[in-house]
């Protein structure tokens, strides 16, 4: 069980804070102990992951009782979450119960009970995709790569038990809930939930160790004092989306440190990141973390292409990932699985990287809609994406290939934001990128076509 350290482990008189709810370390194995005594049966527990203590309570309890967390998103619709609930087989409810769910309410025991033997190779979470292609797929992560994704970041992230992490991220992803909260007790550091990522509660804090994805730190560096208080900590981790190299240097004007970034998946956690005492680089996430492989293939189905793409950092490649750090695969989704293993172990992440000599590597887009092929150049729009997000007057954009006779497919972005020159915006990327890779043509647009999970529709632009 990869939380035994949790009772091993000193005790702390603050060792999780959520909002205004503090748990020291016993407090913590008590409570989560007596939610392990109410758990009918072997699971898996539903648990309804709001942001407040009783949700890392449940947590943790699941997991000391040995049986398999599925993390709910407070804000799912009936449908969303009655697919969870039947999908992962969850025969029991943690938190707050909507009208919509009729299963049993895990009732605390009075008595707490110890940690019970597990498997490290059992499912410990099933932590279910956004579903933008389809149903959300049930993701199993074993405690023995939850306890080997963990360990690894406490090496490159010179992470110790004198920490203080802190976030406002949801405890329903690997991001907050993995990473920020169980990473911080099977670590034996402290954590700090603000419930909300706000800058001010940010800076509050006073941790050594701060998690938030680009939108939270672009709030942030738009209040400059809160952002100057986070000049105390010794690591600022971005991750989740891409981070705009102009807000990576906004950070590190205000803070006086550059920010750590970092790639991951639900099904990988983390298998790329810079270094806590390495190079950080802006639009870069890093190196394998200790366990991790990563390999690049082409970008193409041509049988004469070679294997691999070369390391010379602008060449695209369709990103393998493998290591003990990786999910068991899809519950009941054999066709799924079958889409994604490659074979010996390799996960065939879905993600455009490139990657330089020195083992750096940039994500540059998804495959399914984010590979432009023009003018015999293969291209991952999510660089130029990136570049064009750094101008003033781009607020939103999408680049898409489009059919085109000449260059089999031209780079348009659509864009949503105040200016409206479009030459200026096409020699913007130039200035920064490949000749070959300036948009051919910029689309103003009042808004994106999203679906209802807030994802760019991009097979609705171009067409």
């Amino acid at each position: 069980m990869f939380l035994t350290s949790l009772t091993d482990s000193h005790d702390l008189d603050r060792a999780v804070t959520v909002g205004d709810d503090v748990l020291s370390r016993a407090e913590l194995v008590d409570r989560a102990g007596r939610f392990a005594a109410g758990i009918p049966g072997d699971g898996p527990v539903a648990v309804h992951a709001t942001a407040s203590i009783d949700t890392v309570v449940a947590v943790t309890g699941a997991i000391l009782a040995g049986v398999p967390v599925v993390p709910v998103p407070p804000d799912s619709g009936p449908a969303e979450r009655g697919h969870v609930l039947t999908d992962s087989g969850a025969t029991a409810w943690a938190g707050e119960r909507p009208d919509d769910v009729d299963l049993p309410v895990v009732l605390p025991g009075a008595q707490p009970i110890g940690p019970r033997p597990v498997d490290p190779a059992a499912t410990a979470m099933l932590l279910y995709t956004s579903g933008t292609t389809g149903r959300p797929k049930g993701a199993q992560l074993s405690g023995a790569a939850i306890a080997a994704g963990l360990d690894a970041l406490y090496e490159v992230w010179d992470w110790t038990p004198d920490d203080t992490v802190a976030h406002g991220l949801p405890l329903f992803h690997v991001h907050g809930l993995i990473l920020g909260v169980l990473g911080s007790l099977r670590r034996g550091s402290r954590v700090v939930h603000t419930v909300k990522p706000q800058p001010a509660r940010y800076a509050a804090v006073g941790a050594s160790m701060y998690f938030g994805v680009p939108t939270v730190w672009n709030r942030i560096v738009d209040e400059p004092d809160a952002a100057r208080a986070l000049s105390r900590a010794r690591l600022l981790v971005s991750g989740s989306a891409p981070l705009p190299a102009s807000l990576f240097d906004r950070i590190a004007a205000l803070t006086g440190q550059a920010p750590v970034e970092r790639y991951g998946m639900t099904e990988t956690m983390i298998t790329l990141s810079a270094h806590a005492s390495g190079e950080r680089r802006a639009g870069w996430v890093g190196l394998p973390v200790p366990g991790a492989e990563t390999c690049l293939l082409p970008a193409t189905d041509d049988p004469t292409d070679a294997d691999t793409v070369p390391d010379d950092g602008e060449t695209v490649g369709r990103l393998q990932v493998r290591g003990p750090m990786l999910f068991d695969g899809y519950l009941n989704r054999p066709d799924a699985n079958d889409e994604c293993w490659a074979g010996e172990g390799w996960f065939r992440t879905g993600d455009l990287a490139v990657r330089d000599a020195g083992g750096f590597h940039r994500i540059v887009g998804r495959e399914s809609t984010d590979l432009i092929k023009s003018g015999g150049y293969r291209i991952g729009s999510g660089e130029i994406e990136a570049v064009l997000l750094d101008h003033p007057a781009v607020s939103e954009v999408a680049v898409v290939g489009v059919p085109d006779p000449d260059l089999g497919q031209r780079i348009v972005a659509y864009v949503v934001g105040d200016g409206h020159d479009a030459q200026v915006l096409i020699d913007h990327v130039a200035g920064q990128l490949s000749w070959h890779k300036r948009p051919r043509e910029v689309v103003f647009l009042d808004g994106l076509p999203r679906n209802p999970m807030g994802k760019v529709q991009k097979k609705l632009l171009g067409t």
